[in-house]
């Protein structure tokens, strides 16, 4: 039962999206209604305001690295074990994911994905941003520097920790991820990929 209630709580934290709460406290429109249509920090940058997007990405790496918290700083005097920390990190990545507050419409995941790695281990989740930054630097592609990420992700719990049910959680997400990123990788393919900072048809709207 305890299992259950964390498990629920970290899906409940993952559905606040942060792209349409600082979008909307900031005036802008709906990310969901622009660009790529995906509530996530680099559509909300489309909207030309860099500030909103890095709190969109701030606010989604939180909610990812407070579930993992609390999960690892209450969950063992209430009987949670590492499988109980994996369903936990899974649980607020699919609440990013399909947001039961926004009518499952959610983003994909990627700074949210962060938050959970560095929640296990800060040093696993430097290195997977390290990883984001580079490619994302050299190719200004935010969407390859995720799937590069998420593919080099649990290669370095691995080697950090072994092969655990933590390392499963991590496969998992990563799976999600690359799974959010269908169009994306169809697109990179095909050359369509928008580069990081770049306008894709369609403006902001402007909120009623």
């Amino acid at each position: 039962m305890n299992m259950l209630l964390f498990t629920i709580a970290a899906y409940l934290i993952g559905s606040v999206s942060f792209a349409v709460i600082v979008s909307k406290l900031f005036g802008l429109g709906d990310p969901r209604t622009y660009g790529s249509k995906n509530p996530g920090a680099t559509n909300v940058l489309r909207s030309g305001n860099k500030v909103a997007a890095v709190l969109t990405l701030l606010g989604d790496g939180f909610k990812g690295w407070l579930a993992v918290w609390l999960a690892q700083k209450f969950g063992p005097q209430y009987g949670l074990d590492d499988g109980g920390i994996a369903l936990v990190a899974i649980a607020v990545f699919l609440g990013h994911l399909w947001p039961i507050f926004f009518r499952f419409v959610g983003g994909k995941g990627v700074a949210t994905m962060f938050g959970v790695l560095i929640g296990i281990q800060p040093l696993l989740g430097l290195g997977a941003l390290a990883t984001w930054v580079i490619i994302a630097y050299a190719f200004r592609y935010s969407s390859l520097a995720a799937l590069v990420t998420c593919l080099f992700a649990p290669f370095f719990y691995t080697l950090m920790k072994g092969a655990d049910v933590i390392l499963l959680a991590i496969v998992v997400m990563s799976a999600l991820l690359v799974y959010r990123h269908a169009k994306n990788i169809g697109n990179l393919l095909s050359g369509k990929e928008s580069r990081i900072g770049a306008k894709k048809n369609g403006s902001p709207a402007k909120p009623n």
